[in-house]
Order: C-alpha cells, then sequence, then structure tokens
C-alpha cells in the first residue's frame, strides 16, 4: 500500500510539473489567439471525423481513389479519358439499339390519336425485338414464371377493374384497400409472422430493404445513435448500398466463407455501439447461399440489435422447401432475434412486376418506417413507404396470382426449381474449366474459372443464346433458374453448350482475357478511382433512354 501511495505521489507531481510548464508558455501567447486556434482545432477535428466516418472503406484506399481522381484534372489525361469515354458511348449506343430494327423513335404525341389496331401493331413489334427464348429457359431470372394464358387471362380481368384505383384513398378505394391488407398478411403468415406483425406493399426488392434501413435508421436516432451503421454480410445485395446512401448511413461489409455465408465471427468483430441493424441473406444474390440466419438472429439478441433478413430473391421459394423435402435453416419470425423480413412476391411468387413485402415483428417497429407532415397546408401528409400515390392495380394481380396459385402449386414449383438447380450443380462440377462458385442451396448455380477467363464464358454462352448474370471481386457468373429452366432438356443443353465453351477457351490463346465482357470488367478492377466506372454505368443508362442511332 505504501509503495502505491508513493507511485501516486510521483505522477501527480510530475503532471503538475507538465502543468505548470504548459501554462506559463500559453500565458505568454494572446487570449485571442489561444480561443482561435481551440475552434479551428476543434473544426478540423469534427470534419476529419466525419470524413472518416462517411464511409466503411479502408483509409488508403480512399487516398488512392482521390489522388486518381486529381491526376484526371491534368488535361493531357482528361482528353485520353473523354475520347475512350466518346468511344465506350457509340459502342453502347449500338449495344442497346441492336435489335431496333426499323430505328423509328416516337417523340412527340401524335396530333390525332392512333387506332387501337395500330397501338396494338407498334407494341407487338417491339415486343419482338427481344431475341431470347424466355419460355425456353434460356434465360437467368428476369421472367420467374411460365406465363401461361389462364394466368394471363385472370390478371387481365383483375387489372382491368382496379387499373386506376390508389390505395392512398383507403376510403374512395376500399377494395384495393383489403386486398393490400390481405396480401401483406398472406405474406406474415407464410414468415410465421406473431399476431402483431405488420408489413406493407412496396414496387420491388429494392424498395423493401430501403423501407427497413430508414425504419432502423430512424429508431437508432431516437436512441441517440448519430451515426448509424447497416451491418452486413459482403454477398449482401447492393440495395442495402443505396439504402445507406439514401438514408444518410454507413454500410459496413462482413467477410464470408468458401461457400459465401458471412463469418459469424468476424460479423461479432465489427459489431459496436453505431450498429442499428445486422443483416442476413435467405438466399445472397450472387451465388444463391443461404446465411446462418439462426446464428446471426441470436448474435442479435445478444446485442439487442435489430436482425433483418432479406429473402427478397428466395421470399417464395424458402418458405416450401421443407414441404417440397428440402431442408432450410429456419430462416423467418421463429427465431426471436429476427425483427424484419422483406420478400419479393414479384419473383417466384408469379406476380407481375411491381410487388413486393417489408415485414415486422411488430407494429412498433413497422412505425419507424411511416412518414407523415402534421402541419402542411395541404392537410396531414402520411405514407407508409416511399410513394405516395400507390399502383392498386399492382396490388391486385398480386393479391389474384397468389390465391389462384395456392400452397400446393408453390411447393410443387419449389421441388421442381430446386431439384433442376441441384441437378445442375453437379454437371457444372464435372467441367475441369470451372468450379462452382458459393453453395447453390435454394435456385441459383454460381461458378468461376480455373485457367480461363470466366467473363469470356459468359459472352460467349450469350451468342449461344444464353442470357446470365455476371459477378465480381471475385470474377464469377450465375444463372437463377426458374419454373422455365426446370426441366431435364433445359439443363442438359445448358451443362452441353457451357462444357463446349469452357473447352474452347482452355484451347484459345489467350484464355479468353481480350473478350470483351473480360476487358470491360479487366479494366474496371484497375481502376482505383470508381467514379469513372460510374461515368461509364451513366453512359449506358443514357443510352436506355437515348433515341437510336441512325442506320
Amino acid at each position: 500500500m505504501e509503495r502505491f501511495r508513493e507511485s501516486f505521489d510521483v505522477v501527480v507531481g510530475l503532471t503538475r510539473l507538465h502543468y505548470d510548464i504548459v501554462n506559463d508558455r500559453l500565458s505568454r501567447v494572446d487570449p485571442a489567439v489561444l480561443v482561435l486556434a481551440a475552434v479551428g482545432g476543434t473544426v478540423v477535428y469534427l470534419n476529419v471525423v466525419n470524413l472518416y466516418r462517411r464511409s466503411e472503406e479502408p483509409i488508403l484506399k480512399r487516398i488512392v481513389g482521390y489522388t486518381f481522381s486529381q491526376f484526371r484534372r491534368l488535361p493531357a489525361v482528361k482528353a485520353k479519358i473523354e475520347k475512350e469515354l466518346t468511344k465506350a458511348r457509340e459502342d453502347m449506343m449500338h449495344s442497346i439499339h441492336k435489335d431496333d430494327s426499323d430505328k423509328i423513335f416516337i417523340s412527340n404525341i401524335p396530333v390525332a390519336p392512333l387506332s387501337e389496331s395500330e397501338i396494338v401493331e407498334l407494341a407487338i413489334k417491339y415486343e419482338n425485338y427481344n431475341h431470347f427464348e424466355i419460355a425456353e429457359g434460356r434465360v437467368s431470372g428476369a421472367v420467374y414464371t411460365n406465363r401461361h394464358k389462364e394466368h394471363i387471362d385472370l390478371l387481365s380481368k383483375i387489372y382491368s377493374r382496379y387499373a386506376f384505383s390508389n390505395p392512398l384513398h383507403p376510403d374512395v378505394f376500399p377494395g384495393a384497400r383489403k386486398m393490400e391488407a390481405e396480401l401483406i398478411r398472406m405474406v406474415l403468415n407464410l414468415y410465421n409472422g406473431p399476431e402483431d406483425s405488420s408489413g406493407s406493399v412496396t414496387t420491388g426488392g429494392t424498395e423493401s430493404i430501403i423501407m427497413a434501413c430508414f425504419s432502423y435508421r430512424n429508431r437508432a436516432q431516437s436512441l441517440g445513435v448519430r451515426n448509424p451503421v447497416i451491418l452486413a454480410p459482403k454477398t449482401a445485395h447492393a440495395a442495402f448500398d443505396k439504402a445507406a446512401h439514401l438514408c444518410g448511413m454507413r454500410l459496413r461489409h462482413a467477410p464470408v466463407d468458401k461457400n459465401n455465408r458471412v463469418i459469424l465471427k468476424e460479423m461479432e468483430r465489427l459489431i459496436d455501439s453505431d450498429v442499428c441493424v445486422i443483416v442476413g441473406s435467405a438466399p445472397n444474390f450472387p451465388s444463391g447461399s443461404i446465411d446462418p440466419i439462426p446464428e446471426i438472429a441470436k448474435l442479435g439478441q445478444k446485442y439487442g440489435i435489430p436482425v433483418h433478413v432479406d429473402a427478397c430473391l428466395g421470399g417464395f421459394l424458402i418458405p416450401f422447401m421443407s414441404d417440397a423435402g428440402y431442408d432450410v435453416p429456419i430462416f423467418d419470425f421463429r427465431n426471436p432475434g429476427v425483427t424484419s423480413v422483406s420478400c419479393d412476391t414479384h419473383k417466384y411468387g408469379c406476380t407481375p412486376k411491381g410487388s413486393s413485402i417489408v415485414m415486422y415483428r411488430s407494429k412498433e417497429l413497422h412505425h419507424f418506417q411511416y412518414f407523415s407532415v402534421p402541419e402542411w397546408c395541404g392537410g396531414i401528409y402520411a405514407t407508409p413507404t416511399i410513394t405516395g400515390s400507390r399502383a392498386g392495380a399492382n396490388t391486385a394481380v398480386a393479391w389474384a396470382t397468389i390465391l389462384s396459385f395456392g400452397r400446393d402449386e408453390y411447393v410443387r414449383r419449389c421441388k421442381e426449381i430446386v431439384k433442376h438447380a441441384r441437378l445442375l450443380a453437379d454437371k457444372i462440377s464435372e467441367i475441369p474449366q470451372i468450379q462452382l462458385y458459393g453453395s447453390p442451396d435454394v435456385s441459383v448455380v454460381g461458378f468461376s474459372g480455373k485457367g480461363i477467363n470466366i467473363y469470356a464464358v459468359s459472352d460467349r454462352m450469350n451468342k449461344l443464346g444464353w442470357n446470365l448474370n455476371t459477378l465480381q471481386n471475385p470474377e464469377a457468373i450465375h444463372i437463377c433458374l426458374t419454373i422455365n429452366q426446370a426441366k431435364q432438356s433445359v439443363v442438359d443443353a445448358f451443362a452441353r453448350d457451357l462444357r463446349q465453351v469452357c473447352e474452347e477457351l482452355a484451347n484459345s490463346d489467350d484464355k479468353g482475357n481480350k473478350d470483351s465482357t473480360a476487358a470491360l470488367y479487366g479494366m474496371a478492377a484497375q481502376i482505383p478511382d470508381k467514379s469513372l466506372v460510374d461515368e461509364m454505368v451513366a453512359l449506358y443508362i443514357d443510352a436506355t433512354y437515348a433515341k437510336p442511332p441512325k442506320k
């Protein structure tokens, strides 16, 4: 005890000595200068902290990107980049409009109306631009049902009655309101939502994810968290990036294992007081792997953090997998830690595009999603989602689709899709030039190259009539099976063409590294300033809205 007291006295003495020295030095400085230095230092410190917290990217990566962006300003470099972008713009215009055979473009509202037959003829001509055989299973994802006549006839009858309905006005359109409420409750019960569970219809998975993140941001801010963070696996959908951007949040990515499932220990290590929601995918988009949802839910409970399950892709497959004879981890509200789920009805629910459901364990959580302006001169303005007016017809045809299919049909489709996805995965694993990417847990089969450029594989499969999805970080591609691919003939044809393409590339001199998509992604990976990639993307999107180039 005596030794501790002596040590304590020495520390106090040294502290007083340094205090006197500093105080003596500062007493010779003008007080105004001290005030300005204190204020200026505080401002600089806050700006540095704000800059650091603006992104979860490593500082070195941000510095390199910033340096490259400044380098781009040099006249010679700027001119070179502009020249390359001009060429890219021309290539993209040609690529986007290559199927537009007549290059005629309607720019002005016609003075006299077109007849019904003229409009229908024009619409059929536009539809015939498509050269991919969707019904024959040649397109990855995109169209998730087989578009049979009875279903389309039903949709036409329902849509014609609800084409102008708007659930924003429940008093004017009580039928549309009831359909929306029933649609939400059917999906909540599908996901074993408790009695107090609640949800909203959105326009798609991206809006469902944004709404969930918006809710958790508002909840976190109500608890005093100034800089809310989304914690998600590296493989989480890019909609979480958009949500973070729109909601002024940060997105922190957790690494994944060889099967593309999040590493729980690493995810736990990244938790701090700013994390307002933890995300798991069931399954993820890149490889179709399902994250360990029960364990993620327990992690959320342990730290008192909400857990969101992104089931947008597999939303109308995973609830039926057990009945179809496949094992699947508990992914829904049966996990006490799961507080919200996003589920797309317009994918494997087979409804027309424009409907998804975001669900919450309780109304209290759902209320953080609502937005209202109580003092607006136009009256009290309140909406449950991003949109104000909502397309009641979208909800109506989703409601009609689910009622017309029934649970047994969804189970049957699930069984066929998962069965053929696993058959295809087995065939792909036998091709020596490629290897499976991730785990084909549900309907997505991803694969990467072994000695050949996988993007060249995608290009050449495209020329054979297959439309696949391109992935990056790491380089891979995938095919997302729908009911259109759930046939032995389609699986055999795909595997046969894939083997042929892989063998051709293996025997080529450059292994496909000079193919167009391979060159594009290779260049994008090497550019430290991703704003240049953003410009390329902008050119592509611009081309989709542009008039077709002259013949």
